[in-house]
């Protein structure tokens, strides 16, 4: 798994400050496989009383179609398989690459429903390392893990801007090397949607247990139709696709009857309880201040791990004691100004008039502001022209964002429709804002969470946490997208020889 302190930004997506925390565990393959998560398979507590059942009760999506457009028939292409041959430094790698679906069906109609879409590239070896891979927001499509980090191919990220040639090349950092990689686009994304004109089963896919329930069938019946039921499985999400992983992992385990050995969580929210920067809150400042600080120390000198170590104990020790006295503790904010004023390189006249409390969307517009420009809030050490530098409330595109869009969504469908020889006639959505309007959070006083998930799963194995120099999508760095291949590739190894 792979954590970070989040954010809100457009499509639910998480905001990141250059400090990337990923959290890794590998999951012996009998603890999946007992009981007790499958005991945990309870139905989603946000449903009403009219909502479809669980997607998997049936094996699959559950929900009853009434009626399904295009019955029975799939709308996006046959499968594409194709081979291919990537020279990398110091090797060569050989491989087939399918772009194909998953079909979806009603667990007693039998009606097809909507079509997921995936793209994998395997070495040929059925006992091979596989891996899941997927995105978040939700309403992300997994480009970017796909030729962002990890598949064969990559598009540079550095110098990018939103009319840039989509021109991808050899991914030296590829996972290829040491396992079979499967990317999944859900619902919605890429070229995944929903055929079947039921209400119900909609509401259903876009919820957060009926999302989990759906990707467990879609790997469910990959893995079958691809004869991979032998192989280590390990699953891989980013922003709230890292909050999928747990949920996936279960559902896998206990309805599907898939065994997981390890999970990697990018850049996640584990409680949504926490995610806001809620004013009232000490630990919204606590959590976010390295991040900040991180920043700043990165304008004068490259990232350097052991010199947040520093920070973090001030932000959970001394200033979490003052931000406890409270707003009005006047001795409290003197103390906590100076220093906090120069962790985050902001006007300590206006540090002091904030209380010491500084929100992400202040830091974003002020730390630059002399220079008229504003910061990404995926890498604020990324900037550009703020469009109202005299405005009181800024209104910006995001510098990192909203300028990958147009490339990485170019990039792919040139992917699509040249090597891997899969062309669809409908648009491919990077980023679907529609899901994220529609999702189905839950009801109730109780934020979705993940924590209960993982301390089931990891109740009886080992878990490492790593930190990264980046923001957001911090495999966008050559150092530390090779830092993060060197730190999977060990996960697998020391799983491996669990076998």
């Amino acid at each position: 798994m792979w954590m970070q302190h989040a954010d809100t930004k457009p499509f639910g997506y998480l905001a990141r400050y250059p400090v990337t925390l990923a959290l890794a565990a590998a999951l012996s393959a009998a603890q999946l496989a007992t009981p007790v998560l499958a005991q945990q398979n309870r139905p989603p507590a946000q449903q009403s009383a009219d909502a479809p059942r669980n997607p998997a009760a049936g094996g699959e999506t559950g929900a009853r179609s009434t009626p399904a457009r295009n019955e029975n028939s799939l709308r996006l292409p046959a499968d594409s398989t194709t081979e291919h041959i990537v020279e990398l430094p110091g090797r060569t790698l050989q491989f087939k690459a399918t772009a194909g679906s998953i079909p979806l069906n009603d667990a007693e109609s039998g009606n097809l429903q909507a079509e997921v879409a995936f793209v994998a590239y395997v070495q040929g070896d059925a006992n091979r390392p596989l891996t899941f891979l997927f995105n978040g927001g939700p309403g992300a499509a997994s480009a970017y893990l796909d030729i962002g980090a990890v598949g064969p191919w990559r598009l540079p990220f550095d110098n990018i801007s939103a009319s840039a040639t989509p021109a991808l090349l050899p991914n030296a950092e590829t996972w290829l090397d040491f396992t079979d990689l499967v990317f999944i686009d859900p619902v919605l994304t890429g070229y995944s949607h929903i055929v079947a004109n039921s209400e119900n089963m909609r509401r259903q896919l876009l919820s957060v247990d009926g999302d989990a329930d759906a990707l467990a069938v879609v790997i469910r019946k990959w893995v079958e139709k691809n004869g991979r039921q032998g192989a280590v499985k390990f699953v891989v999400g980013e922003s709230y696709g890292g909050f999928r992983v747990p949920k996936v992992a279960r559902a896998l385990a206990g309805q599907q009857g898939v065994g997981v050995r390890g999970l990697i969580m990018i850049s996640p929210v584990l409680d949504f309880s926490n995610f806001s920067q809620r004013r009232h809150n000490p630990l919204s400042w606590v959590t976010r201040l390295p991040s900040m600080a991180a920043t700043v120390m990165e304008s004068t000198a490259p990232f350097d791990r052991n010199a947040l170590r520093e920070v973090e104990t001030y932000a959970s020790g001394d200033y979490l004691r003052d931000l406890m006295r409270g707003e009005r503790d006047a001795e409290a904010i003197e103390r906590m100004t100076p220093r906090v004023a120069a962790l985050t390189g902001l006007d300590p006249v206006q540090v002091k008039k904030l209380g010491a409390r500084i929100d992400t969307g202040t830091f974003q517009r002020e730390l630059n502001r002399a220079r008229g420009t504003v910061a990404s809030a995926y890498d604020p050490t990324i900037t550009a022209f703020d469009p109202s530098p005299n405005s009181a409330q800024g209104r910006f595109s995001d510098p990192v964002l909203d300028a990958i869009g147009p490339p990485l969504t170019g990039a792919m469908t040139t992917l699509y429709q040249g090597p891997l020889k899969w062309r669809v006639e409908q648009p491919y959505r990077l980023l679907n804002g529609e899901v994220n309007g529609q999702w189905n959070w839950g009801r109730g006083r109780v934020g979705p969470e993940v924590v209960d998930d993982l301390r089931n799963a990891l109740a009886a194995d080992r878990l490492k946490l790593t930190v990264y120099g980046g923001g957001h999508m911090f495999y966008s760095r050559d150092a530390s997208r090779r830092a993060f291949r060197e730190d999977v590739q060990a996960l697998y190894r020391a799983a491996l020889q669990k076998e």
